[in-house]
């Protein structure tokens, strides 16, 4: 099987990472660590990949992320996605994300998702986390990392 754990460069998806890779190690499991990059510059700017004004260039961040991953946890496998948008007019960038990781995991078959971000860490459930809709899939068990020590 595997453990998949969404990577968005947080403090919290890194401590994620970093307790997923020993979890898998003790499980005898692969890790991927997956990133999920939307359409969406605004969303880029508040999460600090990018400068505001700045383009969206999803290729350098995935690069930027995936030796930031090598460094955490080398035996990872780094996937890197973007998010297509959705055709519904009420979807958000957290829901096209959510859809990219739900997607990802079914194709893995995982065991385990391993979600640390900084609005999970707040709240679990709500608009602005991928943590409520995740753990609610009853295909994986969910870790939810929410202090980074």
């Amino acid at each position: 099987m595997t453990i998949l754990a969404p990577f968005d460069g947080s403090e919290l998806s890194v401590v994620s990472v970093d307790r997923a890779g020993e979890f898998a190690s003790v499980r005898d499991e692969r890790l991927v660590v997956l990133t999920v990059v939307p359409d969406d510059e605004a969303f880029a700017v508040e999460r600090g990949w990018i400068d505001p004004g700045e383009e969206l260039d999803t290729e350098s961040v995935c690069a930027e992320f995936e030796s930031v991953v090598c460094d955490i946890e080398p035996t990872a496998t780094f996937r890197c996605e973007r998010a297509p948008r959705s055709e519904s007019m009420t979807a958000t960038t957290v829901d096209d994300i959510t859809r990219t990781v739900r997607r990802v995991a079914e194709e893995l078959d995982v065991s385990v998702v391993f979600i640390g971000s900084d609005s999970t860490g707040l709240v679990s459930i709500g608009d602005g986390s991928v943590g409520e809709p995740l753990s609610t899939d009853p295909r994986y068990d969910v870790h939810i990392v929410r202090h980074a020590e």
